[in-house]
């Protein structure tokens, strides 16, 4: 055990599971991955910013356009949700937001972005977010009521 915390943790402290953040903007907008997958805009959360915060540059870093973050959708343990299992945990953050303007600036992690519907999906990074979770994201979209889920 010591070894694997040891790949994991630069410090003594407490091993703490790491923070992603995924923006949902409607109609449902993914970004062009790599490797030809789509996904929500995001990525980890980094020292120093809000969550909001962080949501909002990941926006920007990888599609170019200016964002508003209006509520949290869900709070998921990726190991429940996305292959592959990580051997530290990661808590996924859905964060319902609404696009201000801008356009698509080329950068080193997206190829583009398109907005899609729900019966329309494309491929999915499933590492990132399956269609089980972008569909929720379309559900708290609709639901002027909506509870955020957690695990």
């Amino acid at each position: 055990m010591e070894q694997v915390t040891g790949l994991f943790c630069n410090d003594s402290g407490y091993q703490t599971s790491k923070l992603d953040t995924r923006a949902a903007i409607f109609k449902i907008l993914l970004v062009h991955e790599n490797d030809g997958s789509w996904s929500l805009p995001g990525g980890w959360v980094e020292v120093n910013l809000s969550l909001k915060e962080n949501t909002l540059k990941e926006i920007k870093e990888e599609t170019g356009l200016d964002a508003s973050a209006e509520r949290i959708i869900a709070l998921h343990d990726r190991n429940k949700h996305n292959p592959p299992k990580y051997a530290y945990g990661v808590c996924k953050v859905f964060v319902l937001c609404q696009a201000r303007g801008g356009s698509f600036s080329k950068n080193i992690e997206t190829t583009g972005y398109a907005y899609f519907a729900e019966n329309n999906l494309p491929q999915l990074a499933l590492a990132k977010n399956n269609e089980e979770q972008v569909k929720m994201c379309f559900q708290a979209y609709r639901d002027p009521n909506w509870e955020p889920v957690f695990d």
